[in-house]
């Protein structure tokens, strides 16, 4: 292009489209090939010959020896890095064809009555063969990529959502403790020895609840990282659900928990100790947001191709604008957040982090009276 400056005329670079710049880059690293690919497409042509020349002295079919040379062009496409390695053999193996086992023998000649033709839709076939493994195996590479982008993508959003999480769990409890503790000394001397009991109770549920907390975090970060694995052993779930009740009963003596146990004995496998963190965590969250004096029900139910745990409340329910995002550590409702409580963002987080490392399933739904928490554990090992 041209522009017109004071009379000067001066050039000026045209720049080439930025989709066309990365289309010219794909291609050229399509038509890279290293010593290794040389290696490999030679030795994979070299065993082909070999085959066709035992072929060839045994039957005499001449012509079917193309077949040995188009699994070899197929190899070669599978175990090479980009288009170059194919193509090369296909043309090498035309030549090889030719020289090999067409008459005269030793010698090329593609001018021969019936074999231009033959050999051309040879070259072509093979061309076309290539070209198609090796963009099929790259659609593969791109496909493995794209997914693991995705899954690094969602570990940065349940990092972003734990962060936001721990901003407000932690800073409830704190503010707590620091307030308690700032009153108990200011007023130590006009305080009764129950107020003082009373504060120090506080306090020590407080400290608890974050013990807890961090625990969880860190067992959840482990997970999400792959530093722990998930052992499953075959467990009883009727055990693992009277557990889990007991433990919550030791930190919530007054906690209205009736357990509703099937009425057979189911064993299915899983990490007992992760699983009762998630009732647990359930129970706590229904515990602490239900509002409601009616007992919150733990349950199960058998399936066929899984167990279903439940943990129901009769309390206010869920606000259907959470239920969606409710276990990605955002899902705070405005009751948590009103009654000036510790939130249920990590323990939420957790639960769906280890249902999911079981390869099971997690949700949340609002019935008649109250919200209802479940998950699903599959009955096979893997």
């Amino acid at each position: 292009m041209r522009l017109l400056f004071g009379g000067r005329t001066v050039k000026k670079k045209e720049r080439r489209p930025a989709g066309a710049s990365l289309r010219i880059q794909k291609w050229l690293s399509g038509c890279r090939i290293t010593w290794k690919d040389v290696g490999i497409t030679l030795g994979i042509l070299f065993v082909a010959t070999i085959a066709a020349f035992v072929y060839d002295r045994l039957t005499a079919q001449t012509m079917n020896v193309i077949m040995f040379y188009t699994l070899a062009i197929l190899l070669v496409s599978r175990l090479t890095q980009g288009y170059v390695p194919g193509i090369g053999a296909a043309f090498l193996s035309v030549f090889a064809v030719n020289y090999l086992f067409t008459y005269p023998y030793w010698k090329l000649n593609f001018m021969l009555d019936g074999y231009p033709v033959t050999f051309i839709c040879m070259m072509v076939i093979s061309v076309l063969t290539s070209m198609a493994a090796s963009h099929m195996k790259k659609q593969a590479k791109e496909l493995a990529e794209r997914e693991k982008l995705l899954a690094e993508a969602e570990k940065e959003k349940m990092r972003a959502n734990l962060l936001r999480a721990v901003s407000h769990d932690l800073r409830t409890p704190l503010t707590g403790i620091i307030g308690a503790s700032s009153s108990y000394l200011e007023n130590e001397d006009r305080l009764t020895g129950e107020e003082k009991r009373e504060m120090v109770r506080h306090i020590g549920e407080d400290a608890d609840w974050l013990l807890n907390m961090v625990e969880n975090l860190l067992t959840v970060t482990r997970i999400s990282e792959g530093r722990a694995s998930v052992n499953k052993s075959m467990e009883p779930v009727e055990e693992v659900m009277s557990e889990a009740v007991f433990r919550l009963k030791k930190r919530f003596p007054d906690a209205n928990v009736r357990v509703v146990l099937p009425e057979e004995f189911i064993m299915i496998p899983m990490d007992a100790v992760l699983i009762e963190q998630v009732i647990i965590n359930l129970l706590e969250n229904a515990v602490y947001h239900a509002q409601s004096n009616e007992p919150v029900v733990c349950s199960a139910q058998d399936g066929k191709e899984g167990v279903t745990i439940f943990v129901t409340d009769q309390g206010v329910g869920i606000p259907e604008d959470k239920l969606r995002h409710i276990f990605d550590g955002s899902g705070q409702t405005e009751n948590s957040v009103a009654d000036g409580h510790k939130g249920m963002g990590i323990g939420l987080s957790i639960c769906k982090t280890i249902v999911t490392a079981h390869g099971g399933s997690i949700g949340a739904q609002n019935h008649g009276h109250g919200a209802r928490f479940y998950f699903t554990l599959p009955k096979d090992m893997e």
